[in-house]
């Protein structure tokens, strides 16, 4: 299609998790034939086989789509408050957005948190309620709550079934008749925004730009500001979602510019890419890591491809930091920083998947302060005599919840140290009155009441939030209820390193640090996740949880029974007697000499819990 600066519309999707936003990507190429039916399948957008396992969006991913005279580029986006800087980087792309809120579950805590960062960005947002075929929906107080939150008519939001296809051609319809043109300046100096970016192997570090001024040709000499650095363009063009070669971009277009760099190192999203000195746009606030843990090749001759693995992810997840560490039990390694557990989990599981390796993990744990000195693992925790304050971040944690699960809910804090600050309430109780005819008495009013949405506010320790809190907040509200957190400040706090001794030998990469009154609760659950989860040997395995010189629980693997006697028949007991007894010493020797081998997935059952 011949470029026009009328005619390009740039948006986001954003939602909650599970909101059927992906199922809505889905039918707006179908819709606009941007995927042959033939290679349609669902979630297309979710290019990783992990991203259609676990049914979540990770990765940002932009497609180019023509529908009637207009080009509709779309940035899809993730929906979990793990990838919420994804979120805000394809925001900085675009100019509208379409809110997308499930029928069944209302607003929820990452559709607040994403439409702030929408709003920031001065987007035009789109409010749109889905899955309205389910049963359970109440698209009517889902209306009244959008309604209220973003101060609109009723009216002005759509109603769709992303999974039947209904009115979802409205949709893309309020795109191109609400969503604002580029702010299209193509006489300027040719500068884009890198936004994205991937590793090809061939073609070196793949940008992925939205441009903000000037037009670029494929025989163009670029460069890449922040470092300085000039590039001839292998090859440039548009997301279908594949990349699809073009002779030039011009400005308010989105698409792709293959740099040829073969150091991912060098490419940095938020730098600007020009063709001479100009003054460099904004790009973006750099993350700052929540959770941090140690990864280890379990082949120790693995680190250099550990190494690469990790600066190859990080061309397209700039919200990974690592840095080289060594340990005496494992070697070297890489100690990471992620935004979050599930985020941790992804990464590794992108190595083992993507790279073709395995990794030793260490338990997962939070930035601390000792005497003001930030303290990354518990490797480099001081001698308890050696401390005189430690401190531990703490987090304003936000759940919105029906009314119905808020005692479950608050039960559930009350065991974490979180301090209760307010009740929010989402929206206010909607009334529904009909009158009928009830016989010699006359008209009764029949009051239904909808069940009120309320956001509760507590200051809690983050250390709390990354050990499976979002998943008990899902289970003991039945799925309803969801959260968002923001960091607030570091706070002082008792706290001590606990170790992890298998048969006798400390487990470095086990290692975390503790409230001093949760040890023995944390020590015990830990060992017994081991038992359960660790191989039996030969010989027994004693599993230690200690605090300096203490051992403060303890669980034994019983060891691995063989019958060594099976084949005997008859004849005096005491042959029976010899062969056991030569089996007892036997196993004791393997206990003094012996190592137990932990296989790779134990260490990512414990990091999972």
């Amino acid at each position: 299609m011949q470029y026009n600066k009328n005619n390009i519309r740039n948006f986001s999707i954003i939602s909650h998790i599970d909101a059927g936003k992906s199922t809505l990507a889905d039918r707006f190429l179908e819709l606009t034939s941007a995927v042959s039916s033939r290679k349609m399948r669902p979630q297309f957008l979710d290019m990783m086989d992990l991203e259609r396992e676990k049914g979540i969006t990770i990765k940002m991913q932009p497609v180019r789509m023509i529908y009637k005279e207009f080009i509709l580029n779309l940035v899809d986006t993730p929906g979990h408050v793990d990838f919420s800087y994804e979120v805000s980087r394809s925001l900085a792309a675009v100019e509208g957005a379409i809110l997308l809120v499930d029928a069944s579950q209302g607003i929820q805590a990452q559709t607040l948190a994403n439409l702030e960062l929408a709003q920031k960005q001065n987007l035009f947002i789109i409010p749109v309620i889905n899955k309205i075929d389910l049963a359970q929906a109440n698209v009517e107080q889902t209306v009244n709550e959008i309604a209220k939150l973003l101060k609109v008519k009723q009216e002005e939001i759509i109603k769709i079934s992303a999974k039947n296809g209904t009115n979802v051609e409205q949709v893309l319809k309020a795109v191109i008749d609400k969503v604002p043109l580029p702010d299209i300046k193509k006489e300027k100096p040719f500068r884009a925004l890198i936004f994205d970016s991937i590793y090809d192997q061939y073609k070196g570090v793949i940008a992925y730009v939205r441009v903000i001024d000037g037009q670029v040709k494929k025989t163009d000499k670029i460069k890449l500001l922040a470092i300085k650095t000039y590039a001839d363009i292998k090859e440039l063009g548009f997301f279908t979602p594949e990349l699809v070669s073009q002779e030039k971009l011009c400005a308010g277009e989105i698409g792709y510019i293959a740099t040829g760099i073969k150091e991912p190192g060098k490419i940095k999203v938020g730098d600007t890419i020009a063709m001479s000195d100009v003054k460099p746009l904004p790009g973006y606030e750099e993350p700052k890591p929540m959770v941090y843990a140690s990864l280890y090749p379990e082949n120790p001759d693995d680190f250099d491809l550990l190494k690469d693995a990790l600066s190859k992810l990080k061309l397209n997840d700039p919200s990974l930091v690592f840095e080289q560490e060594t340990k005496e039990s494992l070697g070297r390694g890489f100690k990471c920083g992620f935004l979050g557990t599930l985020h941790a989990e992804i990464i590794s599981e992108r190595i083992r998947r993507e790279f073709g390796f395995n990794l030793i993990i260490s338990s997962p744990s939070v930035v601390y302060k000792v005497d003001d000195k930030l303290i990354y693992s518990a490797t480099d925790w001081p001698e308890s005599g050696q401390i005189k304050k430690s401190e531990e971040p703490w987090v304003s944690l936000e759940v919105v919840t029906p009314n119905r699960y808020m005692g479950k809910i608050i039960e559930v804090l009350k065991n974490l140290r979180a301090n209760y600050i307010r009740t929010d309430y989402l929206s206010s109780r909607i009334y529904n009155h009909s009158l009928a005819n009830q016989g010699s008495r006359g008209a009764k009013r029949q009051e239904v009441l909808n069940s009120e949405r309320i956001i509760l506010v507590y200051e809690i320790p983050l250390r709390e939030i990354i050990v499976n809190l979002y998943d008990r907040i899902k289970s003991v509200s039945q799925g309803y209820a969801s959260m968002n957190y923001k960091f607030l400040d570091f706070r002082e706090a008792e706290l001590v390193k606990m170790d992890v001794l298998i048969a006798g030998k400390k487990e470095s990469a086990f290692s975390k640090i503790v409230p001093k009154e949760k040890a023995f609760a944390e020590g015990k659950a830990l060992v017994k996740k081991l038992k359960e989860t660790l191989p039996a040997q030969q010989f027994s395995v004693a599993l230690q949880a200690v605090i300096g010189a203490n051992i403060i629980a303890r669980e034994t693997i019983r060891a691995r029974r063989k019958d060594v006697t099976g084949y005997l028949y008859g004849g005096d007991y005491s042959r029976k007697r010899k062969l056991l007894e030569k089996q007892k010493k036997g196993k004791k020797k393997l206990k003094e000499k012996g190592s137990v081998r932990i296989p790779a997935k134990v260490f990512l059952e414990v990091f999972k819990t």
